[in-house]
């Protein structure tokens, strides 16, 4: 049997081939299927939002400098910024975790202590979940469960031409935090110290990497304003990677203007340091947990002067693909790590 690697086909490709076979017609129910921030089942006069959020060590964090308590803490904002992104608010969440032997009662008790911290913070009931042993360290899943009317669902495929792209917050922050910490855990490595220590200036950086929050709050401001996103999609992989999911399923292209993207001093400050670009950082490094939307263009004076909101590009017709613009005019086509395998296939047929 032929053998096909996953990085062959890229991320987005792979899930694809997955769960290509799956239908939805036989539930009149389901409104919104795969493909989303999250599934949309049409409840008679309400619409249940249901959406997942999964971290494993070694890949989505790392212990060595990452608290228990933080880590509980952003698993469930992973999964409220999901709902977030459909336009609904989070109201259930169920928690399911995989404890090898090298952790104590203390050590999951501090994991639970953040996940109810959060809880609190975004108003939702923990109400069941799962534990289990593991083999291979810890394993974090979190099913968090919303609500929403049909005007306050939004969708990734409502994006339409000529609409404006925006974007909560800024970028690069998160990317930026995580590698402040890696850096130090080298430094650190072999010298018997078992966390860094970090520089009371770095807070901001290290605070958008391990202790994030879910945008709610401009989804509310949006709200008050009298503006509702034709799309949207939270930014956990990236700019990139989110603009290019968001023209996918709403079949369009995308222009973002380079210097429209918002980049905190401190991001900018430790890029210089690390030698890192902050604009790709922004585009490519992911953990933001900001939303990317689209707005109607009779709403650009409300949203220029909105606070923590950016309008950074806007829609064009598919044919003329997604790209960052220059401030010389250029244009760089836009590429993420989840969607290389398919651009490179796509170069090649061209």
């Amino acid at each position: 049997m032929k053998r096909t690697e996953i990085s062959a086909l890229g991320k987005v490709a792979f899930v694809e081939r997955l769960t290509q076979p799956f239908t939805t017609n036989s539930n009149t129910q389901i409104r919104q299927g795969i493909g989303d921030d999250g599934a949309v089942i049409d409840r008679g006069g309400w619409l249940e939002v249901v959406t997942q959020a999964t971290m494993l060590e070694g890949i989505d964090f790392d212990l060595t400098y990452t608290p228990l308590e933080h880590l509980g803490y952003k698993l469930v904002t992973a999964a409220v910024s999901n709902i977030c992104a459909m336009g609904a608010r989070a109201e259930y969440l169920t928690v399911s975790i995989g404890l090898s032997a090298r952790f104590s009662v203390e050590d999951a008790t501090a994991l639970y202590e953040g996940i109810r911290r959060a809880t609190e913070h975004y108003r939702l009931d923990l109400v069941g979940g799962n534990t289990s042993a593991s083999l291979t360290g810890l394993l974090l899943s979190a099913t968090a469960i919303g609500t929403a009317s049909d005007e306050e669902l939004i969708l990734r495929s409502g994006a339409r031409d000529k609409e404006l792209l925006c974007v909560t917050g800024n970028l690069g922050a998160a990317y930026l935090g995580l590698q402040l910490l890696e850096r130090e855990k080298r430094v650190l490595q072999g010298n018997g110290v078992s966390r860094p220590e970090i520089n009371r200036e770095h807070a901001y950086i290290l605070q958008r990497q391990l202790k994030p929050e879910a945008r709610g709050d401009v989804l509310n401001q949006l709200r008050e304003a009298g503006i509702r996103p034709t799309a949207m999609i939270d930014v956990t992989r990236g700019l990139a990677s989110a603009t290019l999911h968001l023209c996918q399923r709403s079949g369009v292209g995308a222009r973002i203007y380079l210097n429209r993207i918002p980049i905190a001093s401190e991001t900018f400050r430790m890029a210089e340091e690390m030698h890192i670009d902050p604009v790709v950082a922004a585009l490519n490094g992911g953990d933001d947990f900001e939303l990317l939307f689209t707005a109607p263009l009779d709403k650009h004076r409300e949203l220029l002067t909105m606070a923590g909101v950016d309008v950074i590009g806007h829609i064009v017709p598919a044919s003329a693909g997604a790209a960052l613009e220059t401030p010389d005019g250029g244009e760089i086509r836009l590429q993420a790590p989840d969607w290389t395998a398919r651009v490179t296939e796509a170069e090649t047929a061209e």
